[in-house]
């Protein structure tokens, strides 16, 4: 596998011009591209620059409209239904966020849905919006169906991530991940890299377990209705699989369900139409049990002793959600980001399709080992 290392202020300026070339103005631009680093400044490869391909493809086809603004459609003091009327998800998704923390600066605590809205990023830069501001936030997506659930061969669920943050010292309680054993990023990642699945991660048209990535990635850009990712827990019950489909039909009720919008297997990937993903956004003022300091640093002690618990290997550290991805932050913005040399491919001919001059950003580099890839809304 071969990389390119970029400066964060390089793939900054690159992916903000890229985006408002779009059509997107600058200060959406920024926004987008804020979610998209996040991602890679955690360490999260397959939600960051990786994405950029989906994001060019759904907006030429006319998936994403870039001149569409989200609209609220029902309210009360504590929640609100929001129409995404298939803008960018992230634009969606951060103005859903901000009406959430609004209503629970008011009231304490808010439920903010979302429906017709597209692919957002990673979810967990939703709850650190909140979490930056001293409050607790849950955050949910459905997506394109993906997940083949217990005992079936047809992906019917998304790989509907969860994620949730809470404030603490010396880093906050961060966690954000898929209720599938992998995302459809990760997939990517493994294509890119001619690396073999692991074993329990996918399945193929039959339902037997498949560890190549192109093969599972047919399955689900195919449309041919059956194959998939399996969801945390594996192939079997014995082994959990009943948990990684439970956690996400959660998913489903929190954000389709309640917005009145698509569930997972009602994604449509047709041109001109927007994906019909969902979310939901709740966010509580820990305010509203009593003393908020107290409660963060009584967290900020139980997260200490779970690090401090006896090691099964004294060289191997203990860490606590979202710890991991603070170092990994610290590291990127100091060495820079390691980008995979098929996802530069992807982007020198965006840049082309633009009429860009990718050189401007990416300077001159060795494409030979690229590999071309060719993923489907």
């Amino acid at each position: 596998m071969s990389y390119v290392n970029y400066s964060v202020e390089t793939l900054k300026n690159f992916c903000e011009d890229i985006f408002e070339k779009f059509g997107f103005t600058r200060r959406e631009a920024e926004q987008i591209t804020d979610v998209l680093l996040l991602a890679d400044l955690y360490g999260v490869q397959s939600h960051g620059t990786q994405r950029l391909v989906r994001y060019h493809k759904s907006i030429m086809k006319g998936c994403v409209k870039t001149d569409a603004k989200p609209q609220i459609v029902f309210e009360t003091p504590v929640s609100a239904v929001i129409d995404g009327n298939a803008a960018m998800g992230q634009l969606t998704s951060i103005f859903a966020m901000n009406k959430a923390i609004e209503k629970a600066r008011n009231v304490g605590m808010a439920f903010v849905t979302v429906r017709n809205s597209n692919h957002y990023g990673i979810a967990g830069y939703y709850t650190k919006m909140a979490c930056d501001q001293g409050l607790m936030a849950i955050c949910v997506t459905n997506s394109e169906s993906i997940m083949v659930h217990t005992n079936s061969k047809q992906a019917i669920l998304g790989s509907n991530p969860i994620a949730f943050a809470m404030p603490a010292e010396p880093y906050p309680f961060w966690f954000d991940a898929a209720t599938t054993v992998i995302p459809k990023g990760k997939l990517e990642v493994y294509h890119k890299a001619d690396k073999a699945l692991h074993d329990g991660w996918a399945t193929d048209e039959t339902g037997k377990e498949c560890h190549n990535a192109e093969q599972v990635l047919a399955c689900i850009d195919g449309k041919k209705g059956v194959g998939g990712i399996l969801p945390v827990g594996g192939i079997s019950e014995a082994s959990g699989s009943h948990k990684g489909y439970g956690y996400s039909m959660i998913c489903e009720l929190l954000c389709s369900i309640t917005s009145g919008g698509a569930t997972s297997n009602h994604h449509v990937r047709k041109p001109g139409q927007s994906a019909g993903t969902c979310h939901a956004f709740i966010v509580i003022d820990p305010k509203i049990f009593g003393d908020a300091e107290k409660i963060k640093a009584h967290l900020s002690t139980f997260l200490q002793e779970l690090r401090d618990a006896k090691r099964a290997d004294e060289s191997v550290p203990i860490y606590t959600h979202g710890e991991k991805e603070m170092y990994a932050k610290e590291k990127h913005l100091r060495e820079g980001i390691d980008v995979d040399v098929s996802t530069v491919l992807e982007m020198v001919n965006i840049c082309r399709d633009l009429g860009i001059d990718s050189k401007k950003y990416l300077g001159d580099v060795d494409l030979s080992n690229a590999k071309e890839t060719t993923y489907k809304v």
